[in-house]
């Protein structure tokens, strides 16, 4: 039952190694958090997830994906994502949370609004920023391309964002270098056409997402574990690879982030990705014995012995759930009884047995 053993990060022990991955709910108003991500996110942590992870909570106004998404630029921002911070860890889980730039792929419409660009008269924005002026696909807006100095805004932004969440009382912070918004932009050459000191060689590219994490490293508590979730491959010729993924591993394990959140894709909308049950848990095993780096995988996990044979085997030292803990709230506390494993259930469910109150 390696699923239900305990997990320690620098001074955080998760409570077993299952949890809930960021998943937008494109449903706050200014960036602020509601009563809907309260629910959302607790009903998670009553369900025996040991980490719980918001949505991509963008560090300024145009970094969100939507006009939808969480904020964290702001201030008054903070109490609204306390509340639930706070509640998270009164059901025993890890409150945590994911910090992110859109870049070019920002000012999208909801997908129940069929997705898209967001034009500023449907509440999008004007402009959007990513390495090189190059838009994601047709009828999407060209992005401006940052220069230096918007570099250092944006990893200041980033900075600034990590320490409101130490003040909400978050006690992991995540770093969004994925699915083809900023950070990886710039790591992907299909998005990086820089010739600059920031485009170029793997070095180069790598330049500022590495700046992003010292700066938001320095700005986070130093006991309290920094993740990066990274695309390992843009699954089209051309972009960024696993070999790419196993370098950047490593040199953002030596500027102090604890664990790499393996997912890939979303860089180019015509990639075929050979979705299957599993199919990136490769990406974790991999970076975790090549860079010396703990891991999470993801990707279409839905079974409790799957997850467990994942953690047990070595190939990953967390399981985050999208989509199943989504559908199921109480995935975890299902798992730990079809496992056979003794797990702390909400007092409340006492007569929902047959899960074991140890409280």
């Amino acid at each position: 039952m390696a699923l239900f053993e305990k997990l320690t990060l620098r001074s955080i022990t998760l409570p077993n190694r299952i949890g809930l991955a960021p998943m937008c709910q494109y449903s706050a108003v200014d960036g602020l958090a509601n009563d809907w991500h309260l629910v959302h996110l607790g009903a998670r942590a009553a369900g025996g997830a040991g980490l719980v992870m918001t949505e991509a909570v963008a560090v300024s106004p145009e970094g969100r994906i939507s006009p939808g998404d969480l904020g964290l630029w702001a201030d008054g921002q903070v109490g609204p994502l306390a509340r639930i911070a706070s509640f998270l860890a009164a059901q025993g889980a890890v409150p945590a949370i994911q910090l992110a730039h859109a870049g070019r792929k920002a000012s999208t419409k909801r997908p129940w609004e069929g997705g898209g660009r967001a034009l500023p008269r449907e509440g999008g924005w004007e402009p959007i920023c990513a390495p090189s002026a190059v838009p994601f696909d047709e009828g999407w807006q060209l992005p401006e391309e940052l220069d230096t100095d918007g570099m250092a805004r944006l990893a200041a932004a980033f900075a600034a964002a990590a320490r409101r969440a130490a003040t909400a009382g978050f006690l992991v912070a995540e770093i969004h270098a994925a699915h083809g918004y900023l950070l990886h932009e710039f790591l992907s050459p299909i998005a990086n056409r820089r010739g600059d000191p920031f485009g170029g060689t793997l070095e180069n590219r790598m330049r500022f997402p590495l700046r992003v994490v010292e700066a938001v490293r320095a700005a986070w508590p130093s006991d309290l574990p920094l993740f990066v979730r990274i695309s390992a491959t843009d699954w089209v010729d051309g972009g960024f690879v696993p070999d790419e993924a196993v370098a950047f591993a490593r040199e953002a394990k030596a500027r102090g982030v604890d664990l790499v959140d393996c997912s890939s894709g979303g860089m180019h909308p015509k990639a075929v990705v050979p979705v299957a049950p599993g199919y990136q848990v490769p990406f974790a095993a991999r970076i975790r014995a090549e860079a010396g780096i703990s891991t999470a995988a993801v990707g279409l996990i839905t079974e409790p012995r799957e997850a467990d044979e994942i953690v047990a085997a070595g190939r990953a030292d967390l399981v985050l759930l999208g989509r199943e803990l989504l559908r199921t709230p109480q995935w975890p506390l299902a798992a730990a009884e079809t496992l056979g494993a003794l797990v702390e259930g909400p007092r409340q469910y006492v007569r929902a047995k047959p899960y074991k109150i140890l409280k």
